[in-house]
């Protein structure tokens, strides 16, 4: 089946930084045997509503494993698809050196750090139905950085206070408990975003990130949350890295 993507956003972050996001779909033809025709569709790099197309396998009639792990190809195929874009649109003729983490692109030496959401599944019950079908829709980002390594992390979804009590450090807990719930949920959820994306910059093991101490972030995370600014920067004086919140593409990047 087709694989393509849409709505594709590039960001410049800093002189040498960009950032790429995009929803990356895959459609299920029934009773097809061949990808349509759209498949063909050349390159578009408009910076907005782009698409562009690869073809991936779909098998018929999957069980719920199969399913999980073809859509992790998905996953996998779309943030390359969309690091490919962001090359050609920033005239950067490279490959993606996937030897060691952090990857790196072959001869420019870029850092390069992936995210996606998961994935819907959706049922279509009209068996006589012969129109395409949305199997995937999600959102994929990647972020390339020459100067050091970076960090990308996309959540949709909360954080339970279950999670937060497991991992997070004492005193990150002791100031979210403080705060009002809507506050609280919010910042627990970005701080696991910074966690994640610093796991990829140092390449920690994830209970080293997660019981990293970020409270110090928290005076910086609640004016984001207060004002839902479209994009916000914190700096983190600890590290020396920048951070960046994109609330409403649920993103945030370290770099």
């Amino acid at each position: 089946m087709p694989l393509y993507l849409t709505q594709t956003h590039i960001v410049r972050l800093g002189p040498t930084t960009w950032c790429a996001t995009a929803r990356v779909n895959a459609l299920a033809h029934k009773h097809i045997n061949k990808p349509p025709y759209l498949s063909r569709y050349a390159l578009n790099t408009h910076i907005d509503d782009t698409q562009q197309w690869q073809y991936c396998r779909a098998p018929a009639d999957i069980s719920a494993p199969d399913r999980a792990q073809q859509q992790r190809q998905l996953q996998r195929q779309g943030v390359r698809l969309l690091l490919q874009q962001l090359l050609t649109k920033l005239q950067i003729d490279d490959t993606l050196d996937e030897s060691a983490f952090p990857y790196q692109l072959a001869r420019s030496k870029y850092y390069v750090c992936f995210s996606h959401t998961g994935a819907k599944n959706t049922d279509d019950t009209d068996n006589s139905s012969t129109q395409p079908t949305s199997c995937l829709d999600n959102q994929v980002a990647v972020i390339i950085s020459r100067h050091r390594p970076a960090g990308i992390d996309i959540e949709a979804n909360e954080v339970a206070w279950q999670v937060v009590r497991r991992f997070y450090a004492d005193k990150e807990k002791a100031v979210l408990q403080r705060l009002p719930a809507w506050q609280r949920d919010a910042i627990a959820k970005q701080l696991w975003q910074i966690k994640e994306s610093y796991i990829k910059v140092y390449q920690y093991t994830l209970a080293q990130g997660l019981g990293i101490d970020y409270a110090y972030l928290i005076g910086d995370l609640i004016d984001s949350v207060i004002d839902d600014h479209h994009l916000m920067t914190v700096m983190d004086k600890k590290t020396g890295y920048r951070i960046v919140i994109i609330p409403r593409q649920h993103i945030v990047l370290v770099f």
